[in-house]
């Protein structure tokens, strides 16, 4: 039997009072975690999604920052701002130092350039920040305070998780229900260079977008739909539910932002699975409309999708939000998610569409039952630790290891117990 370990390692030497501040946060727990590898104190990271959401809210408009710092009291010191530098009786706030990490840079590096650094100027700004930390780190320790980030320290807002829980509610009070990450939209689509089946205006729309944000590269659609690098169409989606057994019946309840190439390519995907839902029309309300732009709308089906029965994402790749969820789930219960294996599933979906449909259902099903249901499985690479943490951060009821057995429940308690102690000994030398 599994249970998620959430040990607190208190203590530490090193440099007090120095800063690390980052901009841009894809993997806030990387933040952290480069902060305790130098003994730092972490400034709030910033959110940079006014460029997509057009959102300027930021960290402290989705999550709940008092929640996130008590979390973390054990392990890394966080400030909300720099704190001002008092020299010659005058206030001034102290300058960080801009800093670019090497792309999956080890530890190595933060305890020596960073370090370094941090020495000469006092605090450093580590920009960009996305995948500038190695995610396998041969320190169970520093592993597991990944998962202590993303799993317990991140939380929304109260207002989040309440509009959140009602509408998984409303949504249960009828029987279980699917939740579907459905990413066709044009960011996605033109990442992956997957234009062909679109219209000529709407190609040339995504050739644009890949021009301005991304790098050249050259991409063969055929190429790329054989290997599975092209995201699912909502009919793929929907065939792959048909093959595993789902009908008409099934409830979805659909994330998804703008789907690009109108409502023809849903209009297939709504005729196999009706029952369609979101976050508009399962609650109307001001409340609501108020509550779910931008970010928090993100936000808002990111934990319904957590809590939901099932959750399928259809592209899983460069998708922070996809593979955050596939590890979340898995980290709570081994919750149960249908994967579709894009590379072997393509052919099956070209053969169709050339018109060798002998079998098609039965086909597809093969593949997917050799795909994994959310179960605990051994990461193999390119499988990333945030879409699996099994086994750093997963612990034993009942272990012949001492190191693998779970801690107590009440180790909070445990804790601050030792923190009062370590402050009257303290006080005691003093006084002594």
């Amino acid at each position: 039997m599994m249970r998620r370990f959430q040990r607190r390692q208190v203590g530490g030497s090193g440099l007090k009072g120095m800063l690390v501040k980052f901009s841009i946060v894809a993997l806030i727990s990387n933040a952290v975690l480069a902060a305790r590898i130098m003994n730092a104190t972490l400034v709030l990271p910033d959110l940079d999604a006014n460029s997509f959401w057009h959102d300027d809210s930021g960290f402290h408009g989705i999550y709940d920052v008092e929640h996130f710092i008590q979390t973390l009291k054990y392990d890394v010191n966080i400030v909300e701002t720099i704190p001002e530098n008092l020299k010659n009786a005058k206030k001034k706030k102290i300058k960080p130092f801009q800093l670019r990490p090497p792309r999956d840079a080890p530890i190595s590096w933060y305890t020596t350039e960073a370090l370094n650094k941090m020495k000469e100027h006092g605090a450093i700004y580590l920009t960009p920040f996305s995948h500038r930390l190695a995610e396998e780190i041969d320190n169970p320790e520093y592993q597991r305070l990944r998962c202590r980030v993303n799993y317990h320290a991140l939380r929304f807002k109260p207002h989040i998780m309440k509009l959140s829980q009602s509408i998984v509610d409303k949504l249960r009070a009828q029987g279980p229900f699917m939740s579907i990450h459905l990413r066709f939209e044009m960011d996605m689509l033109a990442f992956a260079g997957c234009f062909d089946i679109f219209t000529p205006e709407e190609q040339k729309i995504l050739k644009k977008y890949r021009e301005q944000n991304f790098a050249p590269k050259r991409l063969v659609y055929d190429e790329r739909r054989a290997i599975g690098k092209c995201p699912l169409t909502p009919e793929e989606v929907g065939l792959i539910l048909h093959a595993l057994g789902f009908d008409n019946s099934t409830r979805i309840y659909l994330a998804a932002g703008e789907l690009f190439g109108g409502d023809r390519f849903m209009k297939p995907f709504r005729s196999m699975f009706p029952r369609l839902e979101n976050h508009s029309s399962v609650k109307h309300s001001e409340d609501l409309v108020q509550n779910t732009r931008g970010l928090a709308g993100s936000a808002v089906d990111y934990m319904v999708c957590l809590l939901s029965d099932i959750f399928m994402p259809t592209y899983d790749g460069p998708s922070n939000f996809a593979n955050n969820l596939l590890g979340h789930r898995l980290y709570y219960g081994f919750r149960t998610t249908i994967r579709p294996d894009r590379k072997a599933l393509a052919p099956i979906f070209i053969d169709r569409e050339k018109g060798r449909v002998a079998g098609f259902e039965d086909t597809v099903r093969k593949v997917m039952l050799k795909t994994n249901f959310g179960e605990p499985h051994k990461r193999v690479s390119p499988e990333s630790f945030y879409t699996n943490s099994w086994p750093e951060c997963f612990c034993q009821t009942a272990a012949e290891n001492p190191a693998n057995k779970c801690p107590p429940n009440d180790i909070l308690n445990g804790l601050n117990d030792e923190l009062v102690k370590e402050a009257t000994n303290e006080t005691n030398s003093t006084i002594s």
